[in-house]
């Protein structure tokens, strides 16, 4: 992960961050205050949008649409995600959505 912050840009938003901390919590057990050490150490590294609005219309699930509205605020190259719902868009607004293991592997091909 460190050749992300060090090679390319990272664009969040602080709800992408809060669902981050979620997750922490329940996925791997961590406590609270280490969630957002987690989520304030990326906060400092990366560059913090305000989601654009975009359409239900767009995607069903409305949690993920402030996921989608990061990604056209900040501009972004790549939708780097997890999200099976979200990758099976492909692409939002002309923005490739890929799997983490699709960028490396894009990003070590071009290397």
């Amino acid at each position: 992960m460190a050749f992300c912050f060090r090679d390319h840009s990272v664009v969040l938003s602080e709800q992408i961050l809060s669902e981050l901390a979620e997750h922490y919590i329940g996925k791997f057990k961590a406590t609270a205050q280490q969630a957002a050490l987690v989520a304030d150490t990326l906060r400092k590294h990366s560059e913090v949008v305000v989601p654009a609005v975009t359409s239900q219309v767009a995607f069903s699930d409305a949690d993920d649409l402030p996921v989608l509205g990061t990604a056209v605020a900040g501009h972004v190259d790549y939708l780097v995600t997890g999200d099976k719902q979200l990758l099976e868009l492909h692409h939002y607004q002309g923005i490739p959505i890929l799997s983490p293991r699709e960028f490396y592997d894009l990003i070590r091909a071009s290397a």
